[in-house]
């Protein structure tokens, strides 16, 4: 892999220091190193080659080789003890961040996400709000996600409005996408091609899907799945301006007696303590990372912690719900073959008050758990026990007949989930462990049911054998950590204004799944990549006006 990398004596003051280098941090690094400032990235991992993500069931699932090894804790309210629940929390720790790892559903949010609290009104327990922007700013950077990040799809029903078509068309369909269209359309649905951030051909010179199956927490050695990683960095490197720094865990963002950033405190690979200076911060962690280097950041000046005199930072968490419905069909359908996903419908997207609750959502066809050794444990009916004879039987039958059925929906922005220190634990480096709070909202749960009872018919309409289900619970974990930093007009109730520039410190800025206002229906990278696209190009400007 061929790049060039400006080395930045850490004594150095560069014009931005960029923390994490994922969905938001890559394409920030390459806004604006292509815009002619020096950036220094610091990422908490390591940087991996592609000949490294080898398919390892064992080693990426079970190994944690390249999700986060810090410790969380969990509990449901602040009123539960919090306690250590590895897992829990599913992120990846290297450069090009959980865009490495993740499936890659590619879903637009649609202009009702934006200002769902004007068109329904308040919602007992919630704080959901509109967002400072509507979907018509946003999208001409989804339309940039689409050409310079990449993504394959197809028009389908309900798509959000778009001023340019896809750049690529749609991936192979696979046995799930077929079953799914043809469930779907008995039940008078309308599936369509999953929109998908992975190569269908040759594009922005990198190759086209192969194939593998191993999407969902790996790595592609290939690089034709459209991560930070693959499609951002290497053109930030390019320019000479930009330094990749792995192995470079922040632990705080200096202010000076003006309360301005004037860089970050990091551990490098060695765990020697070090500053990068920098004329301006952009944090770009996740929902969780960043609200715990915000509240690490607390100073006289700031003593609630960094930004936060609204008090705000890590509150308003949203996982996005999900609910999945296994189905074992009389023919081999071979899902792990292949990307996720290839058929979507999204006929629930909307919030209908006839349902009795707040909620929308999508659902999706995959061989969610069809990898031999997460089948072996999670394959079938959750009751059944998973050894023995008759297990092994079920295994040589089912493993090349089952595919998952995968809702995806809503959820509310509520005070008190929240992303604070942990009082007690610590991590390797005596760092506070994040705590996370959280319980879905009564909504969410009922809205999890409606599409686990949609999942439960299409399996039916298709034709499966054999479906299971499980009983809808408050969520134990999450891969999606959103809205913890807030944008908004009012610095009193938000985080950050409509440019990702904190209220608080006006050379400090915030972009990645914290900025989020809502949580969409299930799917918010893209989302997260279009706001990059958006902050990079204005914070851009700020700095060549000298505003920055």
């Amino acid at each position: 892999m061929t790049q060039t990398t400006a080395r930045y004596p850490v004594s150095s003051t560069v014009d931005f220091v960029i923390v994490g280098s994922g969905a938001a941090g890559g394409i920030m690094a390459k806004e604006l190193s292509t815009k002619g400032f020096s950036v220094v990235v610091l990422e908490q991992g390591p940087r991996l080659h592609p000949s490294q993500f080898d398919h390892d069931e064992y080693k990426f699932f079970f190994q944690n080789y390249i999700n986060t090894k810090q410790p969380i804790t969990w509990r449901e309210t602040a009123a539960n003890e919090a306690k250590l629940k590895p897992g829990a929390v599913w992120y990846a720790q290297l450069v090009g961040g959980s865009s490495v790892h993740f499936t890659a559903n590619f879903w637009r949010f649609r202009p009702i996400d934006f200002i769902e609290r004007s068109k329904i009104g308040a919602i007992p327990g919630s704080t959901l709000v509109d967002w400072p922007i509507r979907y018509e700013e946003l999208e001409p950077y989804y339309t940039k996600v689409d050409w310079e990040i990449g993504v394959s799809g197809a028009p389908g029903w309900n798509d959000a409005p778009r001023s340019r078509p896809y750049p690529m068309p749609p991936l192979p369909v696979k046995s799930s996408g077929v079953l799914f269209e043809q469930g779907a359309r008995k039940m008078g649905w309308h599936p369509f091609p999953a929109p998908m951030a992975i190569n269908s051909r040759e594009h922005n010179g990198r190759a086209a899907c192969a194939q593998c199956g191993y999407c969902m927490g790996y790595g592609c050695e290939y690089g034709a799945k459209s991560t930070s990683l693959s499609a951002m960095i290497p053109l930030a490197e390019r320019t000479g301006k930009c330094e990749i720094r792995p192995n470079s865990y922040v632990r705080k963002v200096e202010v000076d007696a003006k309360g301005r950033a004037t860089g970050v405190i990091y551990f490098d690979g060695e765990r020697r303590e070090q500053f990068q200076r920098a004329r301006a911060v952009v944090l770009c962690g996740n929902g969780a990372e960043t609200p715990r280097l915000l509240l690490m950041s607390k100073s006289n000046r700031f003593p609630n912690g960094l930004a936060n005199s609204s008090g705000m930072v890590g509150q308003n968490l949203m996982f996005n719900g999900g609910t999945i419905v296994q189905g074992v069909y009389e023919h081999p359908l071979n899902e792990f073959k292949g990307p996720q996903v290839t058929r979507i419908a999204l006929d629930w997207y909307d919030s209908d008050p006839r349902r009795g609750f707040y909620g929308g959502g999508g659902m999706d066809a995959r061989g969610d758990i069809m990898l031999p050794i997460m089948f072996a444990l999670a394959g079938g009916d959750p009751k059944a026990r998973k050894w023995g004879a008759a297990h092994k039987q079920f295994l040589e039958q089912a493993f090349t007949r089952n595919m998952s059925v995968f809702g995806h929906s809503t959820s509310l922005p509520v005070a008190t989930n929240t992303i604070t220190l942990d009082a007690k634990e610590k991590d390797a480096w005596g760092l506070p462990a994040i705590r996370v709070t959280y319980r879905d909202h009564a909504d969410d749960l009922k809205m999890m049911k409606f599409l686990q009872d949609r999942a439960v018919e299409l399996h039916q309409a298709a034709g499966a054998k054999q479906y299971w289900t499980n009983p809808i619970q408050v969520s134990g974990g999450t891969a999606h950590l959103l809205g913890t930093c807030r944008m908004g007009n009012d610095p009193k109730t938000s985080v950050i204004d409509k440019w990702h520039r904190s209220h608080d410190v006006k050379n400090l800025f915030l972009c990645d799944g914290s900025s989020l206002v809502t949580s969409g229906r299930g799917q918010p990278t893209m989302t997260i990549m279009a706001l990059a696209f958006r902050a990079g190009e204005k914070i851009a400007e700020f700095a060549k006006r000298g505003e920055v």
